[in-house]
Protein backbone atom coordinates (compact mmCIF):
# COMPACT_ATOMS: atom_id res chain seq x y z
CA UNK A 1 0.00 0.00 0.00
CA UNK A 2 2.92 2.26 0.98
CA UNK A 3 4.44 1.63 -2.65
CA UNK A 4 1.28 2.54 -4.19
CA UNK A 5 0.77 5.55 -2.67
CA UNK A 6 4.68 6.55 -3.15
CA UNK A 7 4.46 5.95 -7.10
CA UNK A 8 1.38 8.35 -7.25
CA UNK A 9 2.95 10.86 -5.80
CA UNK A 10 6.15 10.57 -8.20
CA UNK A 11 4.08 10.51 -11.01
CA UNK A 12 1.73 13.36 -10.06
CA UNK A 13 5.26 15.48 -9.25
CA UNK A 14 5.92 14.25 -12.80
CA UNK A 15 2.93 16.04 -14.42
CA UNK A 16 3.40 18.90 -12.33
CA UNK A 17 6.70 19.64 -13.60
CA UNK A 18 5.97 19.35 -17.35
CA UNK A 19 3.29 21.35 -16.77
CA UNK A 20 5.48 24.11 -15.10
CA UNK A 21 8.07 23.98 -18.07
CA UNK A 22 5.07 23.86 -20.70
CA UNK A 23 4.07 27.09 -18.92
CA UNK A 24 7.62 28.83 -18.94
CA UNK A 25 7.94 27.81 -22.48
CA UNK A 26 4.73 29.22 -23.70
CA UNK A 27 5.74 32.37 -21.65
CA UNK A 28 9.26 33.21 -23.11
CA UNK A 29 7.92 32.32 -26.80
CA UNK A 30 4.88 34.45 -26.55
CA UNK A 31 5.00 37.15 -23.71
CA UNK A 32 2.89 39.47 -25.71
CA UNK A 33 -0.47 37.72 -25.59
CA UNK A 34 -0.82 38.38 -21.69
CA UNK A 35 0.30 41.78 -22.35
CA UNK A 36 -2.08 42.37 -25.05
CA UNK A 37 -5.17 41.30 -23.29
CA UNK A 38 -4.41 42.93 -20.08
CA UNK A 39 -4.19 46.03 -22.70
CA UNK A 40 -7.16 45.68 -24.51
CA UNK A 41 -9.34 45.18 -21.31
CA UNK A 42 -8.09 48.31 -19.75
CA UNK A 43 -9.13 50.10 -23.09
CA UNK A 44 -12.32 48.56 -23.45
CA UNK A 45 -13.58 49.40 -19.65
CA UNK A 46 -11.98 53.80 -19.73
CA UNK A 47 -10.71 53.77 -23.85
CA UNK A 48 -12.31 56.16 -26.38
CA UNK A 49 -15.21 55.04 -28.04
CA UNK A 50 -15.10 54.69 -32.32
CA UNK A 51 -18.18 56.93 -33.86
CA UNK A 52 -19.12 58.36 -36.86
CA UNK A 53 -20.12 62.11 -36.70
CA UNK A 54 -22.84 64.22 -38.66
CA UNK A 55 -22.90 68.19 -39.08
CA UNK A 56 -26.08 69.94 -38.89
CA UNK A 57 -27.28 71.79 -41.71
CA UNK A 58 -29.72 74.74 -42.74
CA UNK A 59 -32.14 73.49 -45.57
CA UNK A 60 -35.38 73.20 -46.41
CA UNK A 61 -38.21 70.45 -45.00
CA UNK A 62 -41.32 69.73 -46.90
CA UNK A 63 -44.09 68.79 -44.75
CA UNK A 64 -46.08 66.05 -46.42
CA UNK A 65 -48.68 63.37 -45.81
CA UNK A 66 -49.10 59.84 -47.11
CA UNK A 67 -52.13 57.81 -47.95
CA UNK A 68 -52.88 54.99 -50.17
CA UNK A 69 -55.17 55.77 -53.10
CA UNK A 70 -57.48 54.16 -55.52
CA UNK A 71 -57.10 55.68 -59.22
CA UNK A 72 -60.94 56.27 -60.07
CA UNK A 73 -61.66 57.65 -63.61
CA UNK A 74 -63.27 60.83 -63.88
CA UNK A 75 -65.97 59.22 -65.94
CA UNK A 76 -66.37 55.02 -66.72
CA UNK A 77 -68.89 55.00 -69.60
CA UNK A 78 -70.98 52.48 -70.44
CA UNK A 79 -72.28 52.56 -74.36
CA UNK A 80 -76.31 52.04 -74.90
CA UNK A 81 -78.25 51.77 -77.78
CA UNK A 82 -80.91 54.51 -77.04
CA UNK A 83 -83.39 52.44 -80.18
CA UNK A 84 -84.02 48.43 -80.87
CA UNK A 85 -82.48 47.62 -84.01
CA UNK A 86 -79.79 45.48 -85.77
CA UNK A 87 -76.39 46.10 -85.40
CA UNK A 88 -74.73 46.07 -88.30
CA UNK A 89 -71.63 47.67 -87.93
CA UNK A 90 -68.88 47.69 -85.05
CA UNK A 91 -66.20 50.34 -85.97
CA UNK A 92 -63.81 50.05 -82.99
CA UNK A 93 -61.09 48.03 -81.62
CA UNK A 94 -60.86 46.61 -78.22
CA UNK A 95 -58.54 48.88 -75.87
CA UNK A 96 -58.00 51.34 -78.46
CA UNK A 97 -58.27 55.35 -77.66
CA UNK A 98 -60.88 56.88 -79.01
CA UNK A 99 -61.79 60.81 -78.89
CA UNK A 100 -65.42 62.41 -78.08
CA UNK A 101 -67.71 62.18 -81.08
CA UNK A 102 -66.08 59.08 -82.65
CA UNK A 103 -67.86 56.83 -84.81
CA UNK A 104 -68.30 53.41 -82.57
CA UNK A 105 -71.30 51.35 -83.76
CA UNK A 106 -74.25 51.71 -86.40
CA UNK A 107 -77.66 50.26 -86.08
CA UNK A 108 -79.95 49.59 -89.27
CA UNK A 109 -81.52 52.80 -90.04
CA UNK A 110 -84.31 51.99 -92.85
CA UNK A 111 -86.91 51.16 -90.34
CA UNK A 112 -86.55 54.58 -88.66
CA UNK A 113 -86.20 56.18 -92.51
CA UNK A 114 -89.48 55.18 -93.34
CA UNK A 115 -91.01 56.28 -90.85
CA UNK A 116 -89.24 59.66 -91.14
CA UNK A 117 -90.40 59.55 -94.47
CA UNK A 118 -94.36 58.47 -93.29
CA UNK A 119 -94.37 61.53 -91.46
CA UNK A 120 -93.16 63.86 -94.22
CA UNK A 121 -96.74 62.69 -96.36
CA UNK A 122 -98.86 63.12 -93.15
CA UNK A 123 -97.09 66.42 -92.65
CA UNK A 124 -97.38 67.80 -96.36
CA UNK A 125 -101.19 66.49 -95.85
CA UNK A 126 -102.13 68.05 -93.06
CA UNK A 127 -100.83 71.67 -93.97
CA UNK A 128 -103.14 71.26 -97.21
CA UNK A 129 -105.60 70.55 -95.12
CA UNK A 130 -104.86 73.90 -93.15
CA UNK A 131 -104.32 75.85 -96.32
CA UNK A 132 -107.74 75.30 -97.07
CA UNK A 133 -109.09 75.81 -94.05
CA UNK A 134 -107.65 78.89 -93.51
CA UNK A 135 -109.19 80.62 -96.89
CA UNK A 136 -112.28 79.51 -96.18
CA UNK A 137 -111.95 81.36 -92.63
CA UNK A 138 -110.85 84.44 -94.63
CA UNK A 139 -114.05 83.93 -96.64
CA UNK A 140 -116.12 83.88 -93.69
CA UNK A 141 -114.83 86.46 -92.26
CA UNK A 142 -116.19 89.14 -95.20
CA UNK A 143 -119.39 87.72 -95.17
CA UNK A 144 -120.24 87.67 -91.56
CA UNK A 145 -118.75 91.35 -91.80
CA UNK A 146 -121.47 91.74 -94.69
CA UNK A 147 -124.13 89.95 -92.43
CA UNK A 148 -124.38 87.39 -95.02
CA UNK A 149 -124.08 84.12 -92.44
CA UNK A 150 -124.28 83.38 -89.22
CA UNK A 151 -121.17 83.43 -86.58
CA UNK A 152 -121.48 80.29 -85.73
CA UNK A 153 -120.16 79.19 -88.93
CA UNK A 154 -117.39 81.42 -88.89
CA UNK A 155 -116.62 80.02 -85.09
CA UNK A 156 -116.69 76.62 -86.23
CA UNK A 157 -114.28 77.42 -88.91
CA UNK A 158 -111.90 78.91 -86.83
CA UNK A 159 -111.96 76.08 -84.81
CA UNK A 160 -111.24 73.90 -87.83
CA UNK A 161 -108.19 75.96 -88.51
CA UNK A 162 -106.85 75.49 -85.15
CA UNK A 163 -107.56 71.32 -85.23
CA UNK A 164 -105.18 71.34 -88.71
CA UNK A 165 -102.68 74.12 -86.96
CA UNK A 166 -102.11 71.16 -84.33
CA UNK A 167 -102.26 68.19 -86.79
CA UNK A 168 -99.01 70.07 -88.65
CA UNK A 169 -97.35 70.67 -85.24
CA UNK A 170 -98.02 67.02 -84.64
CA UNK A 171 -96.46 66.00 -87.66
CA UNK A 172 -93.44 68.20 -87.51
CA UNK A 173 -92.65 66.35 -83.78
CA UNK A 174 -92.87 63.13 -85.66
CA UNK A 175 -90.47 64.18 -87.87
CA UNK A 176 -88.17 65.33 -85.81
CA UNK A 177 -88.33 62.34 -83.65
CA UNK A 178 -87.84 59.82 -87.17
CA UNK A 179 -84.69 62.11 -87.47
CA UNK A 180 -83.25 61.77 -84.09
CA UNK A 181 -83.85 58.19 -84.16
CA UNK A 182 -81.65 58.31 -87.46
CA UNK A 183 -79.25 60.39 -85.51
CA UNK A 184 -79.27 57.64 -82.71
CA UNK A 185 -78.37 54.65 -85.28
CA UNK A 186 -75.14 56.58 -85.91
CA UNK A 187 -73.50 55.56 -82.08
CA UNK A 188 -70.14 58.42 -81.33
CA UNK A 189 -68.09 58.52 -78.52
CA UNK A 190 -69.71 60.40 -75.96
CA UNK A 191 -65.87 61.10 -74.00
CA UNK A 192 -62.63 60.53 -74.80
CA UNK A 193 -60.75 57.01 -73.34
CA UNK A 194 -59.86 53.74 -73.45
CA UNK A 195 -62.70 50.81 -75.22
CA UNK A 196 -63.32 48.54 -73.35
CA UNK A 197 -64.10 44.55 -74.25
CA UNK A 198 -67.37 44.60 -76.87
CA UNK A 199 -70.44 42.92 -75.24
CA UNK A 200 -71.81 43.27 -78.22
CA UNK A 201 -71.00 41.05 -81.55
CA UNK A 202 -72.56 42.49 -85.07
CA UNK A 203 -75.34 41.02 -86.57
CA UNK A 204 -77.17 41.36 -82.85
CA UNK A 205 -80.21 43.06 -82.29
CA UNK A 206 -79.95 45.43 -79.40
CA UNK A 207 -82.74 46.90 -77.38
CA UNK A 208 -82.66 49.94 -75.20
CA UNK A 209 -83.65 47.38 -72.06
CA UNK A 210 -80.15 45.46 -72.56
CA UNK A 211 -78.16 45.19 -69.43
CA UNK A 212 -74.97 45.25 -70.36
CA UNK A 213 -74.33 48.24 -73.05
CA UNK A 214 -72.02 47.93 -76.18
CA UNK A 215 -68.90 48.69 -74.48
CA UNK A 216 -67.62 50.37 -71.71
CA UNK A 217 -65.29 53.86 -72.74
CA UNK A 218 -63.21 54.87 -69.50
CA UNK A 219 -61.75 58.57 -69.66
CA UNK A 220 -57.53 58.24 -68.40
CA UNK A 221 -56.72 61.86 -69.33
CA UNK A 222 -57.27 63.11 -67.04
CA UNK A 223 -57.40 60.61 -63.66
CA UNK A 224 -57.58 60.96 -60.10
CA UNK A 225 -56.85 58.74 -57.34
CA UNK A 226 -59.15 59.24 -54.03
CA UNK A 227 -57.41 58.65 -50.86
CA UNK A 228 -57.90 59.30 -47.20
CA UNK A 229 -56.72 60.87 -44.59
CA UNK A 230 -56.73 60.71 -41.00
CA UNK A 231 -59.26 64.02 -39.54
CA UNK A 232 -56.19 65.38 -37.18
CA UNK A 233 -54.24 66.48 -40.55
CA UNK A 234 -57.83 68.17 -42.01
CA UNK A 235 -56.75 71.29 -40.49
CA UNK A 236 -53.08 71.92 -42.12
CA UNK A 237 -54.72 71.22 -45.26
CA UNK A 238 -57.58 73.08 -45.13
CA UNK A 239 -56.04 76.26 -44.08
CA UNK A 240 -53.83 75.74 -47.05
CA UNK A 241 -56.30 75.34 -49.37
CA UNK A 242 -58.23 78.04 -47.99
CA UNK A 243 -55.11 80.67 -48.73
CA UNK A 244 -55.07 79.61 -52.11
CA UNK A 245 -51.85 77.36 -52.23
CA UNK A 246 -52.26 74.81 -55.36
CA UNK A 247 -50.87 71.55 -52.78
CA UNK A 248 -48.66 69.11 -54.80
CA UNK A 249 -49.47 65.28 -54.85
CA UNK A 250 -47.59 62.67 -56.03
CA UNK A 251 -48.05 59.22 -56.72
CA UNK A 252 -45.77 56.50 -55.70
CA UNK A 253 -46.33 52.23 -56.87
CA UNK A 254 -46.64 49.86 -53.81
CA UNK A 255 -43.79 49.64 -52.72
CA UNK A 256 -42.61 54.12 -52.37
CA UNK A 257 -39.85 53.49 -54.66
CA UNK A 258 -40.86 54.59 -57.82
CA UNK A 259 -42.45 57.45 -58.70
CA UNK A 260 -45.42 57.37 -61.07
CA UNK A 261 -47.30 61.12 -61.73
CA UNK A 262 -47.24 64.26 -59.95
CA UNK A 263 -50.66 66.37 -59.79
CA UNK A 264 -52.42 68.49 -57.52
CA UNK A 265 -55.09 68.30 -54.59
CA UNK A 266 -58.41 68.31 -56.57
CA UNK A 267 -61.58 68.14 -54.35
CA UNK A 268 -62.02 67.49 -50.34
CA UNK A 269 -65.09 65.92 -49.00
CA UNK A 270 -67.60 67.21 -46.94
CA UNK A 271 -67.82 64.73 -44.13
CA UNK A 272 -65.50 62.68 -42.15
CA UNK A 273 -66.11 58.68 -42.06
CA UNK A 274 -67.03 58.30 -38.10
CA UNK A 275 -66.08 54.38 -38.72
CA UNK A 276 -62.11 55.16 -39.25
CA UNK A 277 -61.67 58.88 -38.51
CA UNK A 278 -60.44 59.76 -42.02
CA UNK A 279 -61.54 61.80 -44.47
CA UNK A 280 -62.08 61.68 -48.47
CA UNK A 281 -59.73 63.79 -50.74
CA UNK A 282 -59.27 63.51 -54.59
CA UNK A 283 -56.35 64.32 -56.57
CA UNK A 284 -56.09 65.19 -60.37
CA UNK A 285 -53.25 64.52 -62.80
CA UNK A 286 -53.09 64.66 -66.46
CA UNK A 287 -51.65 61.32 -66.97
CA UNK A 288 -50.46 61.67 -70.63
CA UNK A 289 -48.46 58.85 -70.33
CA UNK A 290 -51.36 56.67 -69.13
CA UNK A 291 -49.26 55.26 -66.36
CA UNK A 292 -51.91 55.52 -64.21
CA UNK A 293 -54.90 53.05 -64.64
CA UNK A 294 -58.35 53.23 -63.49
CA UNK A 295 -57.98 50.95 -59.59
CA UNK A 296 -54.56 50.63 -59.34
CA UNK A 297 -53.46 51.39 -55.89
CA UNK A 298 -50.85 53.80 -55.26
CA UNK A 299 -49.07 55.36 -52.59
CA UNK A 300 -49.79 59.32 -52.54
CA UNK A 301 -47.40 61.74 -50.69
CA UNK A 302 -49.26 65.48 -50.55
CA UNK A 303 -47.41 68.10 -49.89
CA UNK A 304 -48.74 70.50 -47.39
CA UNK A 305 -46.23 72.79 -46.60
CA UNK A 306 -42.16 73.38 -46.47
CA UNK A 307 -40.35 74.57 -43.66
CA UNK A 308 -37.75 77.25 -44.72
CA UNK A 309 -34.19 77.51 -43.06
CA UNK A 310 -34.45 74.85 -40.83
CA UNK A 311 -32.11 73.11 -39.25
CA UNK A 312 -31.48 69.26 -40.27
CA UNK A 313 -29.86 66.38 -38.77
CA UNK A 314 -29.77 62.45 -40.06
CA UNK A 315 -32.80 60.44 -38.51
CA UNK A 316 -29.77 57.96 -36.97
CA UNK A 317 -28.83 61.03 -34.74
CA UNK A 318 -31.98 61.07 -32.55
CA UNK A 319 -31.74 59.00 -29.21
CA UNK A 320 -34.63 58.23 -27.18
CA UNK A 321 -33.99 57.68 -23.41
CA UNK A 322 -35.02 59.04 -19.59
CA UNK A 323 -34.06 62.66 -20.93
CA UNK A 324 -36.98 62.27 -23.79
CA UNK A 325 -35.72 63.05 -27.20
CA UNK A 326 -31.41 63.84 -27.26
CA UNK A 327 -28.57 63.45 -29.82
CA UNK A 328 -24.83 63.16 -28.44
CA UNK A 329 -23.12 66.71 -29.22
CA UNK A 330 -19.74 66.73 -29.90
CA UNK A 331 -17.38 68.91 -28.03
CA UNK A 332 -13.94 70.38 -29.25
CA UNK A 333 -12.34 68.11 -27.36
CA UNK A 334 -13.75 65.03 -29.00
CA UNK A 335 -16.41 64.23 -25.83
CA UNK A 336 -19.76 64.38 -26.39
CA UNK A 337 -22.99 66.12 -24.32
CA UNK A 338 -26.51 64.49 -23.78
CA UNK A 339 -28.54 67.28 -25.66
CA UNK A 340 -32.28 67.48 -25.13
CA UNK A 341 -33.96 68.27 -28.99
CA UNK A 342 -37.46 68.91 -30.32
CA UNK A 343 -38.40 67.36 -33.41
CA UNK A 344 -39.75 69.10 -36.36
CA UNK A 345 -40.97 67.14 -39.45
CA UNK A 346 -38.94 64.56 -41.15
CA UNK A 347 -37.73 63.92 -44.98
CA UNK A 348 -36.38 60.99 -46.20
CA UNK A 349 -33.63 60.20 -43.53
CA UNK A 350 -33.78 63.55 -42.50
CA UNK A 351 -35.32 65.22 -39.81
CA UNK A 352 -35.78 69.05 -38.68
CA UNK A 353 -34.86 70.02 -35.25
CA UNK A 354 -36.87 73.03 -34.08
CA UNK A 355 -34.80 73.52 -30.60
CA UNK A 356 -31.50 72.47 -29.04
CA UNK A 357 -29.39 72.71 -32.25
CA UNK A 358 -27.78 75.34 -34.39
CA UNK A 359 -26.18 74.32 -37.85
CA UNK A 360 -22.52 73.52 -37.70
CA UNK A 361 -23.11 71.49 -34.67
CA UNK A 362 -21.73 68.05 -34.70
CA UNK A 363 -23.90 65.31 -33.63
CA UNK A 364 -22.92 61.59 -33.23
CA UNK A 365 -25.22 58.74 -35.56
CA UNK A 366 -23.14 55.22 -35.11
CA UNK A 367 -21.62 54.10 -32.20
CA UNK A 368 -24.45 56.27 -29.53
CA UNK A 369 -25.40 52.96 -28.01
CA UNK A 370 -22.00 52.79 -25.78
CA UNK A 371 -21.98 56.40 -25.41
CA UNK A 372 -22.45 58.14 -21.94
CA UNK A 373 -22.61 61.71 -20.82
CA UNK A 374 -19.06 63.16 -20.74
CA UNK A 375 -17.67 60.15 -22.77
CA UNK A 376 -14.65 60.41 -25.32
CA UNK A 377 -14.85 59.56 -28.77
CA UNK A 378 -12.18 58.52 -31.75
CA UNK A 379 -13.36 59.14 -35.49
CA UNK A 380 -12.69 56.52 -37.89
CA UNK A 381 -9.97 58.86 -39.28
CA UNK A 382 -7.90 59.26 -36.28
CA UNK A 383 -4.91 57.44 -35.66
CA UNK A 384 -4.74 55.23 -32.70
CA UNK A 385 -1.74 56.77 -29.73
CA UNK A 386 1.41 55.52 -30.00
CA UNK A 387 1.36 55.14 -26.29
CA UNK A 388 -1.38 52.67 -26.47
CA UNK A 389 -0.19 50.37 -28.94
CA UNK A 390 0.92 46.67 -28.14
CA UNK A 391 4.91 46.27 -28.40
CA UNK A 392 5.94 43.48 -30.23
CA UNK A 393 8.77 41.30 -29.46
CA UNK A 394 11.83 41.29 -31.54
CA UNK A 395 11.25 38.07 -33.35
CA UNK A 396 14.97 37.92 -33.24
CA UNK A 397 15.43 37.88 -29.45
CA UNK A 398 12.25 34.96 -29.15
CA UNK A 399 14.35 33.31 -31.03
CA UNK A 400 17.05 33.24 -28.70
CA UNK A 401 15.01 32.35 -26.01
CA UNK A 402 13.26 29.52 -27.31
CA UNK A 403 15.21 26.87 -25.68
Amino acid sequence: MVKIKKALNRRTAGVALVVLVIGIIFWFVHPSVAQQGGHGGHQGRNGPVPAVLATAEKGDVDIAQQALGTVTPLANITVRTQINGQLIQVAFQEGQMVRQGDFLAEIDPRPYQLTLEQARGALQHDEALLKDAQLDLARYRKLVAEDSIAKQQLDTQESLVAQYEGNVQTDQAQINTAKLNLTYCHIVAPVSGRVGLRQVDQGNYVQVSDANGLVTITQLQPITVIFTLPEDNLPAVMKRLASGAELQATAFDRTQSVKLAVGKLESVDNQIDTTTGTIKMRARFDNQDNILFPNQFVNIVLLVDTLHDATIVPSAAIQRGAPGTFVYLVKDDNTVSVKPVKLGPSQGDNVAITDGLSPGDKVVIDGADKLRDGAKITLPTDKPDSSDAPTQPDSSKQHRSNP
